[in-house]
């Protein structure tokens, strides 16, 4: 169901823009850092939109990535922890066991 808003959204958005860039048609000058240029304006609009959606989607690219890479090493610690839990042969060390007490009692604590 969320993808499907995600999908819904981004049409609706992108119908506005187009609506948007096609209500403004003429030419505007455009000052470059060192020269000026005149270009219709519905290009900068959609270069723009253009421009920020690359950018959006390199940035979320880029958390994704590391997100994925934190989640193979802790699934890394999650598989060498329990490996060391197996090597004390079913037995957890006593410093180790938190009951359910002992969890109270710290939250009350706090």
């Amino acid at each position: 169901m969320r993808g499907q808003t995600y999908v819904i959204l981004t049409i609706v958005f992108g119908i506005i823009i187009a609506i948007f860039a096609v209500t403004n048609v003429e030419s505007v000058e455009v000052n470059y850092f060192f020269w000026k240029r005149e270009s219709p304006l519905i290009l900068l609009i959609l270069f723009s939109v253009l421009m920020g959606g690359l950018l959006t989607t390199v940035a979320g690219s880029v958390k994704y990535i590391n997100l994925k890479r934190e989640n193979k090493q802790l699934l890394q610690k999650i598989d060498q922890l329990t490996n060391e839990l197996h090597d004390y042969k079913g037995e957890v060390p006593s410093h180790a066991v938190e009951t359910k007490e002992t969890t109270e009692q710290n939250n009350i604590d706090e």
